[in-house]
């Protein structure tokens, strides 16, 4: 299996459940039935803190320089 843009999409995220909220200057999207979601908080949870420890400037120039963070519940 190829895990390419429309793979991800269409094997993974059509059957999440969730919502998306603003806070501060993050925009948070929080998942409530993502498989093996202990594996995904340590991968995407917290990610401009990530970013930033890595050099990498975690605003997003297309979303107005939010930032994009995740939580799985």
């Amino acid at each position: 299996d190829q895990w390419d843009a429309p793979h991800v999409s269409k094997d993974f995220f059509r059957g999440l459940e969730g919502d998306i909220r603003v806070q501060r200057d993050s925009i948070v999207i929080t998942y409530y039935n993502a498989p093996n979601p202990d594996l995904m908080k340590k991968h995407y949870e917290n990610m401009p803190e990530k970013l930033s420890s890595e050099g990498i400037n975690p605003t997003i120039p297309w979303l107005y320089d939010f930032k994009l963070d995740f939580r799985f519940k």
